[in-house]
């Protein structure tokens, strides 16, 4: 196996565990990775629109992610507001019921992260992160990511 094709397949791994233990512990709240994301990113950004909130997102590869917003819509996590002066002009903000679970959210990322925090002690983290940010960069989901960080 070449040292390349090592790193893929090390980095899909990681994720995976990563994404099944997340899961595991969203399950309880009614929510999936991919809306736990979307409730954090409302939180850090909000009020979005429906493509702002796509061009921030990592779990999704399209700028308009319209049926995981109509899915936490339909739950009464998020509100749709039409401006009164555009009516193609849509603005996304948590509802109070989604505030509350978003910061459930953040006490399961916590969890998560503390995981993986004790897994990667006396490893050279920063090197680590500089090389995957490097490579991300070059894909939209890393794109995100980046904007998210700015």
């Amino acid at each position: 196996m070449k040292p390349v094709e090592e790193l893929r397949y090390l980095i899909l791994a990681v994720q995976r565990e990563g994404n099944r233990i997340l899961a595991a512990q969203l399950r309880p709240l009614g929510l999936t990775p991919s809306q736990g994301e979307v409730l954090r990113v409302m939180h850090d950004h909000g009020p979005l629109t429906l493509s702002a909130l796509g061009h921030l997102l990592v779990c999704e590869t399209t700028a308009s992610p319209s049926r995981l917003v109509d899915r936490l819509v339909g739950q009464g996590l998020l509100e749709r507001t039409t401006d009164p002066h555009d009516r193609r002009y849509v603005t996304l903000t948590l509802t109070p019921e989604g505030r509350r679970l978003e910061r459930r959210v953040v006490t399961v990322e916590d969890h998560l992260h503390g995981v993986l925090e004790r897994l990667v002690a006396g490893q050279p983290l920063e090197e680590t992160i500089r090389l995957l940010r490097n490579m991300a960069n070059e894909f939209p989901a890393g794109q995100a990511l980046a904007r998210r960080r700015a």
